[in-house]
């Protein structure tokens, strides 16, 4: 597996996400939006989803990573790392 966000040859050089928080922030959000989930209400429920992962982080912590990682991953499509906590 690669650092965070960076391409790996085991996927196909698809994106990965490292970090199991973030990637569970992602997939949710691509899932709630492809069942017609509005983007605030799928928002919301990824930063509540972040904040079950990290019940130490503030609300404005929670909402600005899950915000980063959102357009980084879904709205850019970018591929390089992400800011972010410290877990695996």
């Amino acid at each position: 597996m690669s650092v965070q966000g960076l391409t790996s040859e085991a996927t196909g050089g698809a994106p990965v996400i490292v970090r199991s928080c973030e990637r569970a922030v992602v997939t949710a959000y691509r899932e709630l939006r492809d069942c017609g989930t509005v983007d605030i209400q799928a928002f919301h429920a990824c930063t509540t989803l972040y904040r079950i992962h990290h019940p130490e982080a503030s609300i404005s912590e929670a909402r600005r990573l899950v915000a980063e990682w959102i357009d980084h991953h879904v709205v850019r499509k970018a591929s390089g790392p992400t800011p972010g906590c410290e877990c695996d």
